[in-house]
């Protein structure tokens, strides 16, 4: 596998109680934050009815992030297709494209909250074929097909071709996944990357091993190609210094996203409120995810050993995405950001490497090296006039003065020479 790519996946999740104007803002300033400390990939959702996700058109807040950003890419993460019509999909994505730069990434899914669908009057039943029948339609208009027409029971085309074509050649395309097969299935039979969004729960861990296989084997069914290095998985964590501080710092967000959002909000399958904050934090993080936990709240090696073991759990993916949350405060969060892009993606992808090799090495021969070097010079002050004299005044000197208790003996290379040229002072004689 190439070097992995790192990102974040925003849904948002912020809890009720705070200006929601600010939260649009902060939101800005963490892409911002993250393009600076150089991540890849920052994708955001749509959700329409939870409250604590308030992102309606990932399109238009991905414009506005694309204004506060330079290079990181940003993606739909995702938009749900059976709530729109394709041809409007395809329009906002080229114009996204287009005012970032080439920076877009258009993810899909068939719509993640049950009352969004309920609001619209859309069943259950159908949203997945709709995702499937609407990407199908999306992709054709973004490859820039010959016009075409296109009748279904819920949308219809007429001679329809994109006036403007996106930025890049091809834009990267994603697959909403969960525990279930269909998202790699549908990835694998429109040749797209995936994001594996429930891989944040134990169970969905525990689904991963076997989930690209479906991709392959769509894939294969339908003359598609997919790549490993457009899996995308999510991962939740909060890092700082030390565990203990992670943990501090992260549990009481953790309690309230927990109980207010999973359960109250939610009715999250298999959630059930847990009174003390302390008992959830170990629930959910004891071990990390590579002991059995669905978050990582320690260290930047905490992490490492993580993402590590989901590499070999899986197979290997392309891209790890961490998932925006607000267990901790604005500072800290950005401050766990910060420790990852010091640490944990240099580690990972093997950038101290060839500064380790360059260490040890002058460590193994620091004997010999230091031996020649220190011959070398005084080769070259021995043959200076006076040098012997110098180096003898200069050595009494630092004597004196560790004898005298004087707090200045700081050798001062030179100094000895330049007193050996001073004129001689005045004698009596």
């Amino acid at each position: 596998m190439a070097r992995l790519q790192f990102g974040t996946f925003l849904a948002p999740h912020h809890p009720l109680g705070e200006h929601p104007t600010l939260q649009f803002q902060r939101d800005i300033e963490l892409a911002a934050h993250l393009d600076r400390l150089g991540f890849d990939e920052f994708w955001v959702g749509e959700h329409h009815s939870s409250g604590w996700e308030m992102i309606a058109s990932p399109e238009m807040f991905l414009a506005a992030a694309g204004m506060a950003t330079h290079h990181i890419r940003l993606g739909t993460g995702v938009i749900s297709l059976p709530y729109h019509h394709p041809f409007n999909v395809a329009q906002r994505m080229v114009q996204l494209d287009h005012m970032t730069r080439g920076r877009a990434m258009f993810g899909s899914g068939p719509g993640a909250l049950p009352s969004d669908a309920h609001t619209l009057g859309i069943s259950p039943m159908v949203q997945r074929d709709r995702q499937d029948e609407a990407l199908g339609v999306i992709i054709r208009l973004l490859n820039g097909e010959e016009r075409f027409s296109y009748d279904s029971e819920w949308f219809t085309l007429r001679d329809a071709a994109l006036q403007l074509l996106p930025l890049q050649e091809r834009m990267p395309m994603a697959t909403a996944s969960s525990i279930s097969p269909s998202g790699m299935q549908l990835a694998g039979k429109h040749g797209t990357g995936v994001l594996s969004i429930a891989s944040t729960s134990t169970e969905g861990i525990a689904a991963l091993p076997t989930q690209w296989g479906f991709a392959e084997e769509a894939a294969a069914q339908h003359g598609k190609v997919v790549d490993r290095a457009d899996w995308r998985v999510m991962m939740s964590w909060h890092i700082a210094e030390t565990k203990e501080q992670a943990r501090k710092e992260a549990v009481h967000g953790l309690h309230r996203w927990h109980n207010e959002y999973n359960v109250r909000v939610l009715g999250r399958p298999g959630a059930t409120r847990v009174e003390d904050p302390w008992e959830l934090l170990d629930q959910v993080a004891e071990g990390g995810a590579s002991g059995g936990g669905a978050a990582v709240v320690g260290t930047p090696d905490d992490l490492v050993a993580a993402i590590r073991n989901l590499l070999d759990v899986t197979g290997g993916f392309g891209v790890v995405l961490g998932f925006a949350h607000d267990w901790a405060n604005f500072e800290n969060t950005k401050r766990s950001w910060d420790l990852v892009a010091r640490y944990v993606v240099p580690e990972l992808n093997g950038y101290f490497r060839g500064l380790q090799a360059s260490a040890d090495f002058l460590h193994e021969r620091q004997g010999e090296l230091m031996a020649g070097a220190s011959a070398a010079v005084m080769s070259k002050i021995m043959s200076h006039e006076g040098a012997a004299q110098a180096m003898a005044t200069t050595m009494a000197n630092m004597q004196k003065a560790r004898a005298e208790g004087k707090s200045d003996t700081t050798f001062r290379p030179g100094a000895g020479l330049a007193d050996a040229h001073k004129d001689p002072e005045p004698t009596d004689d």
